[in-house]
């Protein structure tokens, strides 16, 4: 008997968007033709490599995660605008998903300071279109590519509220520098009320089962005071990975069409 209608419309919004590509779903749902196969791991090589060329030469940066959906009148909306302006103050380039809400008031934060501001954009079912704060992003279609260059070019994670995304991304970082992966990179969540209830969690059931150390939730810092972030991110920059305002920038090298 066919499903009804009304029914197949509350299976596909019920997490609130429609399904993606045939392409990526069929990707992962387990061994096909090694053909099918041989030409994904060849596009998804391909979009690393275009990654990594257009983001190689944006110099240091702090990545900033947080929710798309907060609007400019927001309080955490005027917050990520601050943490961006002081970050791109301190000589830092704000990298971030490229998207609205918390990625466009840190991207647009490091604009209005004279900054630079990049984004790692997404092909999403229900589009998102790069906010109109950057210099050069780059949309990605995998969400894993994407997460590897939010990683790969960044000294340090600011973390504002969020959703799925952004608790994915905290607890990637987390993941990363729990097992040595990533050099113990600042982490730093932004909004104390906001993140009480799951770092209460982390206390008293992680650390009490002794699922995580207690180190591993002290490394993470948490505040309200953008100046303080920033701070934070600065110091172990600056003294203990030793990044200078001084250093020289990569060079480009003709041969490669830089």
């Amino acid at each position: 008997m066919p499903e009804p209608e009304d029914k197949k419309k509350v299976t596909q919004t019920r997490w609130g968007k429609v399904p993606g590509p045939d392409e990526e779903i069929k990707f992962l749902q387990g061994p096909q033709e090694r053909s099918r196969e041989l030409v994904r791991a060849i596009k998804i090589f391909c979009e690393f490599m275009r990654g990594f060329r257009t983001l190689h030469f944006v110099g240091p940066c702090v990545t900033v995660f947080g929710s798309a959906r907060f609007r400019d009148d927001h309080p955490y909306y005027r917050m990520a605008r601050d943490v961006g302006a002081r970050l791109a103050r301190a000589g830092f380039t704000v990298m971030t998903g490229g998207g609205p809400g918390i990625m466009e008031a840190a991207n647009r934060g490091a604009r209005d300071a004279g900054g630079r501001s990049i984004g790692c954009n997404i092909e999403l079912p229900e589009e998102q279109k790069p906010n109109p704060y950057l210099d050069k992003w780059i949309t990605f279609r995998h969400f894993y590519v994407r997460k590897v260059m939010l990683v790969k070019y960044s000294y340090a994670f600011v973390a504002l509220p969020g959703g799925f995304g952004t608790l994915d991304e905290i607890f990637e970082i987390a993941v990363l520098v729990q097992t040595g992966k990533i050099r113990e990179f600042p982490l730093v969540l932004m909004g104390r009320e906001y993140w009480r209830p799951l770092l209460d969690f982390m206390r008293e059931r992680l650390i009490k089962e002794q699922t995580i150390d207690s180190a591993d939730a002290a490394r993470i810092v948490v505040t309200d005071s953008p100046e303080e972030a920033v701070q934070s991110i600065t110091d172990v920059a600056l003294g203990r990975f030793g990044l200078s305002y001084a250093a020289p920038r990569i060079k480009r090298r003709w041969l490669l069409w830089e």
